[in-house]
């Protein structure tokens, strides 16, 4: 649902975050928190006002511009912090050939006799997810939390082989993203289950009930997420998505029909998207998202959707994510 005004969207925002239960929010994030900054990049020719080449090209301000951390999403003094260790990932069967780094984040309050619930994040650490969670299980709010954050497969590299680049020189995505991220089907799921979860439990006692266990991830990442949950329910009962590829690049955009054909899941989701996220030729990013939330409010999932001005970044999911996770965990302590 969505107002002509300004100030009661984001009153409705607001309010929204403090619901709980079966519910699907439609609205824009639109209210500015900081100024909008202009931001530069280098481009040759231009002078400066002395004659050199100053290689500045001053260019508008972004829409994600207005998203910035909070205070949960910061360090904070007196509260406890967490481990995080970096692992390889090199002999899988389920994706052969590949190689992979992932991380493991343990909470200051783990205790190896209890079992901790669980987050599973694609791309590696984002949304500052370690500090975040080491606030919120400081303060209650949400359980002891195992973090496992795993970046993509990638084709080994060759001794001293540079690292590998797009055409316009930033880094290019592990080669084996798209096949583990926008298939629809169950084989990522069973690449976690069966290796790489494995591998995390023989040091760390991690609850196998889905309703401790939380998946998420951004872009490619966050269709992925959706479809491990989608396919192991028995394993995944929460999942938050950002800027999600629920569009053609694989299929994906066969989902919202899919939701609605099948009988509902326990699965509790929260997504995030931008009315300046991508358009090309697998879809429109936006029109996916809000598909997607159709169906699954109209199948009464336990559901929200936050609709902001953001663009294709991790922005507007990073700055929401601590009250995303009160959301998520919020019936945590009734066992």
């Amino acid at each position: 649902m969505f107002a002509n005004s300004r100030s009661y969207v984001v009153a409705f925002i607001l309010s929204c975050f403090l619901l709980g239960g079966h519910s699907s929010v439609w609205s824009q994030d639109t209210k500015p928190k900081t100024k909008l900054d202009s931001a530069s990049e280098k481009t040759p020719g231009e002078k400066k006002p002395d004659g050199k080449n100053s290689n500045v090209k001053k260019k508008g301000p972004s829409p994600d511009d207005i998203y910035t951390l909070g205070p949960d999403s910061m360090k904070k003094p007196g509260v406890p912090e967490g481990t995080i260790t970096k692992y390889e990932w090199n002999n899988s069967k389920v994706y052969p050939g590949t190689v992979r780094e992932y991380w493991v984040y343990v909470p200051k309050q783990y205790d190896s006799k209890k079992p901790a619930s669980l987050f599973v994040c694609q791309d590696g650490q984002k949304y500052q997810a370690p500090i975040v969670f080491d606030n919120l299980i400081h303060s209650g709010e949400m359980p002891v939390t195992i973090g496992v954050f795993i970046k993509p497969g990638d084709s080994p590299k060759k001794p001293g082989e540079p690292p590998r680049k797009k055409a316009d020189g930033s880094p290019a995505s592990p080669k084996n993203r798209s096949v583990e991220y926008d298939t629809v089907s169950d084989v990522y799921s069973k690449f976690l289950l069966e290796e790489i979860l494995p591998e995390v439990t023989k040091s760390y006692n991690i609850s196998q009930k889905p309703e401790d266990r939380c998946i998420a991830g951004s872009s490619s990442g966050g269709i992925c997420a959706f479809s491990v949950a989608w396919f192991r329910p028995d394993q995944f009962g929460k999942v938050f998505t950002t800027v999600g590829s629920f569009t053609n690049i694989r299929g994906g955009n066969a989902y919202p029909e899919m939701v609605r054909n099948s009988e509902r899941k326990p699965i509790r989701m929260f997504q995030q998207d931008g009315e300046n996220d991508i358009t090309n030729q697998f879809g429109s990013w936006f029109e996916g998202n809000k598909a997607m939330a159709a169906a699954l409010n109209e199948k009464g999932y336990d559901h929200k959707f936050v609709i902001g001005t953001g663009a294709h970044s991790d922005k507007h999911g990073s700055a929401i994510f601590p009250e995303v996770m009160r959301w998520m965990w919020r019936d945590w302590k009734k066992g």
